[in-house]
């Protein structure tokens, strides 16, 4: 891969961009924009990588098909430790989240395929397991650590605001009660970090960011749900 001046230049947009639309969605925009403001910003980072360069298939967006189907094998496997943790009490606590409140029906179909979908798994897939690998030169025909490693660390950063609220988790509260909140922040985003490179092996076994759509969606609406029922 070679570092063009177009490239640099379309990173460093993309890195604002980001910022710009965490601080936005956490600290100043109404809750009904949340997945507006995802689907907004990662459109214009698809433009920003094409911009730069990169083909659909470096930007996770060449193919479908294999995608899907990987995408919908890890969500059966999402699905099996769903269940597990409904079926056995003693993991019920770690998706007891204060965060999660009373929602209906109604409200959990908005949280699950409104923002969910759109103001987390969306962006945060076309970003960082899309638009960033493809600027830092990664590839699908092989691993490559270095641009996977980058972008999982701007993964753990993009959680900074949202890693703020992690201590209202039963289980992180149980083994974490007394830690400081700065520390259960740093933690929560090194977490997050690993994550990233968790989805993006999704991505790159799938060859294709769809299925890492697919997992992460399921891994956070089927979270949220079971959240639900177990509070």
């Amino acid at each position: 891969m070679t570092w063009t001046t177009r490239r640099v230049v379309a990173l460093v947009a993309a890195v604002v961009l980001l910022a710009a639309s965490t601080t936005l969605a956490n600290r100043v925009l109404p809750g009904w924009a949340y997945p507006v403001c995802g689907l907004v910003a990662a459109l214009v980072l698809v433009a920003l990588g094409r911009a730069a360069g990169c083909t659909w298939t470096d930007l996770g967006l060449g193919t479908f098909r294999r995608p899907a189907l990987v995408g919908l094998a890890g969500a059966g496997l999402m699905a099996v430790v769903f269940g597990l943790a409904l079926a056995v009490p003693a993991l019920r606590k770690v998706y007891q989240d204060g965060r999660v409140g009373d929602p209906d029906f109604g409200q959990l179909l908005w949280l699950t395929c409104g923002r969910i979908l759109f103001g987390t798994v969306l962006i945060e897939e076309v970003a960082f397991r899309g638009v960033l690998p493809g600027l830092f030169g990664a590839s699908d025909d092989r691993w490559r650590w270095p641009p996977i490693l980058c972008s999982a660390a701007l993964f753990g950063l993009w959680h900074a605001l949202p890693a703020l609220a992690i201590g209202r988790n039963a289980a992180v509260h149980a083994v974490f009660g007394s830690t400081p909140v700065v520390v259960l922040q740093v933690l929560a985003m090194a977490a997050a970090a690993v994550a990233g490179i968790f989805l993006h092996w999704w991505r790159h076994i799938g060859r294709g960011v769809l299925a890492s759509v697919i997992v992460h969606f399921v891994t956070n609406a089927g979270g949220l749900t079971l959240a639900v029922l177990v509070r």
